[in-house]
């Protein structure tokens, strides 16, 4: 069966990538079982990096691979059995979601999830009331040397790791959700829930950020403004510690998650816990206070 998917928001450049691998046959790392027909395009006036790609995006997936573009994100999910949910602004993922949701389809959310914690938990909870499967992540979590440096078995048990990556700021994403979080998404992919309290240290180049699990474990992001442009990161076993080198294997990120999306659309069954996807936004969150006042915030909310 091919499954018929939808994608909400035409403003990123996973949308044509995307629909590349699905719909081209003779697409490096072609992902079979689905098939883009359907496109609502979306975009947020008041974000250029949205409303800047809209036409080009349109144009490209009706023109080029034939997708009927329509007028509303109902429209979409009436159309399809699975959703990409791409708006490029974290802000709509919320009302959209709501929009959607009756409708029962499976749901993939891209990266940031949400802008705030308070949105983040309203999604879960719609996600919840409808029995809707729902992901979301970013691309580098699913990095072929980061998914090999997690299937690990004998070197002992992770006891922290570092992650480091660019970190461009943008008004209306703040502090770490727009860039940050592929840093965010690399450190959970190894160290997985618990994260308690963070703390940041910040100036106009570069941040710090230091999570600290219930266990003991320590994680931290390094974010950049200023010099090279490059993700990796390096995980600490018992045993030993490993560099993460996102860039030796020529697979591209995004194809390694279309293919876990692409699972969780034929099975259901998200690859990644939508707890632990509240708690990386609240972990975003916290440490934006954080870059603010300089001083530990907590993960719970009081």
């Amino acid at each position: 069966m091919v499954l018929k998917i939808g994608i909400i928001g035409l403003d990123t450049s996973h949308v044509p990538a995307f629909t590349k691998l699905l719909n081209d046959s003779e697409a490096s790392y072609h992902i079979t079982g689905g098939q883009v027909v359907a496109a609502f395009p979306g975009g947020s006036p008041d974000f250029e990096l949205s409303i800047s790609r809209v036409d080009g995006y349109t144009n490209e997936l009706r023109d080029k691979y034939g997708v009927h573009i329509v007028e509303s994100p109902e429209q979409v999910a009436e159309r399809c059995d699975a959703i990409l949910l791409e708006s490029v602004d974290g802000r709509v993922h919320l009302e959209q979601f709501r929009r959607i949701a009756p409708f029962g389809k499976p749901v993939f959310i891209d990266k940031p999830f949400a802008v705030s914690s308070e949105d983040a938990r309203q999604i879960a909870k719609l996600s919840r009331e409808h029995g809707i499967p729902v992901m979301s992540a970013s691309a580098l979590r699913f990095a072929e040397a980061l998914q090999d440096a997690k299937r690990v078995e004998d070197q002992g048990d992770v006891i922290g790791a570092d992650f480091y990556g660019p970190m461009a700021l943008q008004p209306t994403q703040p502090g770490l959700f727009w860039y940050g979080v592929h840093t965010v998404d690399m450190l959970y992919q190894i160290m997985g829930g618990g994260c308690v309290e963070v703390i940041a240290a910040t100036q106009e180049d570069h941040d710090v950020i230091t999570g600290f699990w219930k266990d003991g474990r320590i994680g931290t992001i390094r974010g950049n403004r200023k010099g090279n442009n490059k993700f990796g990161g390096v995980v600490h076993r018992v045993k030993r510690s490993d560099y993460i080198d996102v860039y030796a294997n020529p697979k591209p990120y995004y194809a390694s998650l279309l293919e876990q999306v692409m699972d969780m659309f034929r099975t259901g069954q998200p690859g990644i816990d939508l707890d632990e996807t509240v708690e990386i936004i609240r972990f975003m969150e916290a440490a934006n206070e954080s870059r603010s006042t300089g001083k530990r915030v907590a993960l719970t909310v009081q």
